[in-house]
């Protein structure tokens, strides 16, 4: 038998989430709802005498979905999602400083008749500007019992615990609290009984929503619905016939129950004085001061991600090369496997794991910015720059996420309130420079730029790299929601929480997580396709006798790297790299620039160690190794022409910044959107752009006479 489930559900920013930790614990998981990709959240808790199952439902704002996140929790609700167990109570979350708009979702929740509790939050907000609720008369009110509670406080839980143990065994259904027309309610019965004989069981709330749209959006809406086009319309004109007006009806109706509600509930108990809360975003929101903060901001996470984690990605390195070190003699008797595991699934699981720590430092500091309440000042601010491509300030969250990899900001694009604005951000997020390219660009760097140019010149191509990304996503932002998915700009409704401290708890749950879905999601692609580059490097193997003719011909400290290097250019990456290096001679590149690029395809970290090994160095070098920069500064064409110069180095970086060479990110793309057509449009419109660019910055060199 199935234990009890309760659903925690309320707006967004109401503490819905804080409050879901407090009754969890650790007890909890993170997945996807059946069919979808809204991420469910779902936990245990053990109250006085049962264990429940609870579950966080996305935050909405109404029952009328106009996301795929407020779709399912809309279903959940209702308890008409598919796979889903139905909630036996729900837990509707309140915020008492903005109850009127938090009271418009309960006067919809009601409607679908399931025991329901109520947990009033932020109450001590509320106390801070001089006023108090009525609770006992809210209770009456609202036909269902309320608890006060303050999630991140600890504050009520007990009783909460108590209430919802109580409501388990003796539920409360909630009466319909808002009154609304009855013509209007006859109308959407009758409509709703017509779909289900066409068997198609739609939401009581998404009926009601279709017959008030405005005649563009019913023409669109109604399409789902072809064989009832005429009796929607009918309901429809004998609606406006009765003067009821379409759609602020049902808006006015539950919006003025609920003003009646917080008239008679919320009391003054002293002089009101303007919060701290409103002081500070007269700076913070300020369209010069408060852009000004956020690129503060901005350069400190970023600095902290860069500065941080470098101890740790070395600890996990050495830890990798530890493990390395102790199985490799260990399977000294067999090579191919010995080379399969040390080569291929060591250092393949080792390259994401080095970049962990980068991962959960900016989750870290995600999970602070938004606990703070400046996260969404932040949307805000970025809201008119995003604006004109046709996204808003909702995609900041996950562009800003792919500044450290393109998967948690392809998952964090589930934010955005329609399809298609979701899909352009899933589509431009891997133009955000992650964390694995930056091994690339310090190589360059510190071999071509800062030894001509100085340590200021080198700055300035870092900040560069980053920026080319997110200078080039906006147009192409604004190309595919006109000319590709044809998406429309929504308006950006975004409340602005108070500020508060953040909750450690949440942080920590945050990154724990966030870090978990990282590793599951690259890690076990990542296996795959290194494997998959270490049969191509280690295939056909070069013969015993060529290998002792190279190590009877160079000095023993050199025989080790000049076998590796035979050994690649023979492999069967290293002839598909000759076979194809015309079609990058044009960006001044040579088969062994166009090898290192191929190998780094399941991951971009290995491509420092692919240059070792082709430019004869061995593969156990490193992005700050002098050998490496003095071998790349020998190179040289086969007619003695240097094969680097500093206008090469930076078209490599910008192939790098712009190529989506990343197994991980196309099947993260693939899981978030069901089917392998986007990422192959990824992968080909960011090839074909970092390429183009690549050979425009070499030809430009040519013409300029410089390469």
């Amino acid at each position: 038998m199935s234990r009890p489930l309760v659903a925690i559900v309320g707006n967004p920013n109401a503490g819905k989430t804080s409050l879901f930790n407090s009754l969890t614990g650790s007890h909890q998981k993170v997945g996807n709802y059946p069919g979808v990709t809204v991420e469910k959240a779902e936990g245990v808790c053990r109250l006085e005498s049962m264990t429940v199952d609870m579950v966080d439902v996305p935050g909405l704002y109404s029952m009328n979905p106009v996301s795929e996140d407020e779709r399912v929790a809309a279903r959940v609700v209702h308890g008409n999602l598919e796979g889903e167990q139905e909630p036996d109570l729900l837990v509707c979350v309140i915020d008492a400083s903005a109850l009127e708009r938090n009271l418009f979702l309960f006067t919809q929740m009601a409607e679908v008749q399931r025991p329901t509790l109520v947990a009033l939050t932020m109450v001590d907000r509320l106390e801070s500007k001089g006023l108090s609720v009525d609770v006992p008369k809210l209770s009456n009110l609202l036909g269902t019992e309320v608890v006060v509670v303050e999630g991140h406080k600890s504050r009520g839980l007990e009783d909460l615990k108590q209430a919802i143990q109580r409501n388990l065994e003796e539920p409360k259904i909630p009466s319909e609290v808002a009154p609304l027309p009855t013509a209007l309610e006859a109308k959407v019965s009758s409509l709703r009984e017509s779909l289900q004989r066409s068997g198609m069981d739609v939401l009581r709330s998404e009926v009601r929503h279709t017959l008030l749209l405005t005649e563009p959006e019913f023409v669109a809406t109604i399409a789902a619905y072809p064989s009832l086009n005429d009796e929607f319309r009918a309901a429809r004109k004998e609606l406006e016939s009765l003067g009821i007006a379409r759609p602020a009806v049902e808006s006015k109706a539950r919006y003025d129950w609920a003003e009646m509600v917080k008239r008679a509930t919320i009391r003054e108990e002293g002089p009101r004085t303007k919060s701290l809360t409103d002081r500070i975003d007269g700076v913070l929101t300020n369209r010069v001061f408060g852009f000004g903060v956020f690129v503060g901001v901005m350069y400190v996470v970023f600095l902290s991600i860069y500065t941080f984690s470098k101890p740790l990605m070395e600890w996990i390195d050495n830890g990798f090369g530890a493990i390395s070190g102790w199985v490799e003699p260990k399977l000294a008797g067999v090579p191919m496997l010995q080379s399969m595991v040390v080569d291929g699934l060591i250092k393949g699981v080792g390259s994401v794991m080095v970049f962990l720590p980068q991962i959960l430092i900016l989750f870290f500091f995600i999970a602070v910015l938004e606990g703070t309440g400046y996260l969404a000042r932040a949307a805000f601010l970025m809201d008119r720059l995003l604006g004109w491509c046709g996204l808003n300030g909702r995609a900041f969250i996950p562009l800003l996420s792919s500044f450290a990899c393109a998967i948690p900001g392809i998952m964090a694009a589930r934010v955005m309130p329609d399809q298609k604005s979701r899909l352009a951000t899933i589509l431009v997020a891997p133009l955000m420079s992650c964390s694995a390219r930056l091994p690339v660009y310090l190589v360059i760097i510190s071999t071509f730029i800062e030894p001509q140019f100085g340590a200021l010149w080198a700055g300035v191509a870092l900040f560069a790299m980053h920026l080319i990304g997110l200078v080039l996503a906006i147009p192409i932002i604004w190309f595919l929601n006109r000319k590709i998915l044809k998406g429309r700009r929504l308006p950006f409704l975004l409340e602005l929480p108070p500020y508060q401290w953040p909750r450690l708890k949440d942080i920590w749950m945050t990154m724990w997580f966030r870090g978990k879905v990282f590793v599951q999601t690259a890690g076990t692609i990542i296996v795959v396709m290194s494997i998959f580059i270490w049969a191509a490097t280690y295939f056909p193997r070069l013969s015993p006798a060529a290998e002792a003719k190279i190590r009877a011909t160079v000095p023993a400290e050199q025989a080790d790297a000049r076998v590796q290097y035979a050994q690649l250019e023979q492999s069967a990456l290293g002839r598909f790299g000759k076979a194809i290096e015309p079609v990058f001679v044009p960006a001044g590149f040579d088969w062994r620039i166009t090898t290192s690029i191929l190998a780094a395809f399941p991951a971009r970290e290995v491509v420092v160690p692919s240059m070792g090994i082709v430019f004869s160095l061995g593969k156990d070098v490193e992005g700050e190794d002098s050998k490496l920069h003095s071998a790349l500064r020998k190179a040289t064409w086969p007619d003695g022409r240097p094969l680097f110069t500093p206008w090469v180095g930076v078209g490599l970086m910008v192939f790098f910044a712009l190529c989506c060479q990343c197994t991980s990110t196309l099947a993260t793309i693939k899981r978030e959107t069901n089917t392998w057509k986007w990422p192959t449009f990824v992968f080909v419109y960011m090839t074909i752009l970092a390429y183009v660019f690549a050979v425009g910055i070499h030809q430009l060199a040519r013409w300029l006479g410089k390469a």
